[in-house]
């Protein structure tokens, strides 16, 4: 059995005390749940205050980002040290928007990959297709292409240290919601892929997260598909008892 991962990638949303104010408010509605593994991914700026909230609970916390360097001449970024020193313990690597407004491509999801892996820090790869792609039956090349991208040069022994976050890029804050057997699809295109890249016992392995508009009433029939291990969520992810309810969706 994969263990499910229910992360929460809050983007650019709320301060230090209103971060503290949810973790807080989420504490007892999670407590004692082992079933998923539980993720939280603030901006920057709450990362250290939500590792202090969230410390010696079954909530784990992650970035939104991260370099690839060590340190250097690189104004607004973070590097895997910096992460590592205040508690943090996962990084959403290629998210759609970063891909889309900032530049990210496959060649850096790849080096901030084996950064991660260099520092312990537990990787979110995500990949996706545009609306257009999908329209044009080019799902499944997209999805390959990103995949041998990000995964150029890692082998079998990092396996452990990332999963990988299928987002189709239409249906993320849209609305849109890709259906059960749509989603599960592209995930079993991208653990064929795997078993060619890290070999078939490293993919079977792999947990592969969906993303894109998971809400309390959709995530149990998503999640119930065999290839389907785990979601990453946005916007349903910053109020805490929604979140608490995905978390602890009824399987």
């Amino acid at each position: 059995m994969r263990k499910k991962v229910i992360a929460g990638n809050w983007k650019m949303y709320k301060t230090p005390d209103e971060a503290k104010a949810f973790v807080e408010a989420l504490l007892p509605l999670v407590k004692g749940h082992t079933r998923n593994e539980i993720v939280i991914c603030p901006s920057a700026t709450s990362l250290s205050t939500v590792v202090e909230t969230a410390k010696g609970s079954n909530i784990s916390v992650g970035a939104q980002t991260v370099h690839w360097l060590d340190e250097g001449a690189y104004t607004g970024q973070t590097s895997p040290k910096m992460l590592t020193a205040i508690g943090v313990t996962h990084a959403i690597l290629g998210h759609s928007e970063p891909r889309t407004h900032d530049s990210e491509t496959d060649e850096r999801v790849n080096l901030k990959l084996k950064a991660c892996v260099k520092h312990g820090i537990h990787a979110i790869v995500c990949i996706g297709e545009q609306l257009e792609e999908r329209q044009q039956n080019l799902t499944r090349d997209v999805l390959l292409a990103q995949l041998a991208g990000g995964l150029a040069g890692v082998t079998p022994d990092m396996a452990d240290n990332f999963v990988i976050a299928y987002e189709p890029v239409w249906a993320i804050g849209t609305g849109l919601t890709a259906t059960p057997e749509q989603a599960e699809e592209a995930h079993t295109i991208i653990r064929t892929a795997l078993a060619q890249h890290l070999g078939e016992d490293v993919a079977a392995k792999m947990r592969i997260l969906y993303g894109g508009s998971v809400k309390p009433g959709n995530i149990a029939a998503l999640l119930a598909m065999p290839n389907i291990d785990g979601a990453l969520i946005g916007g349903a992810s910053l109020v805490a008892e929604d979140f608490a309810k995905m978390v602890k969706y009824e399987a």
